[in-house]
């Protein structure tokens, strides 16, 4: 897995934090790290779990051991949830995907919401991890 890192996140633990089993660590690593972007705060090799960030959004990868199994798990992953990660920018992470040929689940488009009586605007895509957890990474447009 590479050097250990060993801090806590940036701006301290979020409130609400995923953790995604995984089948491969190193494959999860890769994706998650090496083409999206997200840093270590910090990893445990010998439980094969790390805790990653970006741009104050965590998520802890841990692969496998039926600890958290509550059924059989098969691939997709996480079927019946999305989950929505906040960025600056998509163009970059569109861009590292497109560069590694990784397919997206549904192409980018700016979609906009009725919040509290004004619309608001995401420009967003969704993308699969390599385990199937569908990922909505989205940049504000702010309202009209």
């Amino acid at each position: 897995m590479g050097t250990t890192v060993d801090r806590l996140p940036s701006g301290g633990f979020a409130r609400l934090v995923p953790e995604f089993d995984v089948f491969d660590l190193e494959r999860s690593k890769s994706f998650w790290c090496d083409i999206l972007g997200f840093q270590i705060a910090y990893q445990r090799p010998e439980n094969l779990f790390m805790y990653i960030e970006l741009q104050g959004a965590q998520v802890m990868l841990n692969q496998r051991n039926g600890n958290w199994e509550t059924g059989p798990l098969e691939r997709p992953l996480g079927r019946g949830i999305n989950f929505q990660i906040f960025v600056d920018s998509v163009a970059p992470l569109l861009d590292a995907l497109k560069q590694h040929k990784w397919a997206l689940f549904r192409e980018c488009h700016d979609a906009w919401y009725r919040i509290a009586g004004e619309e608001r605007g995401n420009r967003q895509f969704l993308v699969q991890d390599p385990d199937g957890y569908l990922l909505r990474f989205a940049e504000d447009l702010g309202k009209r």
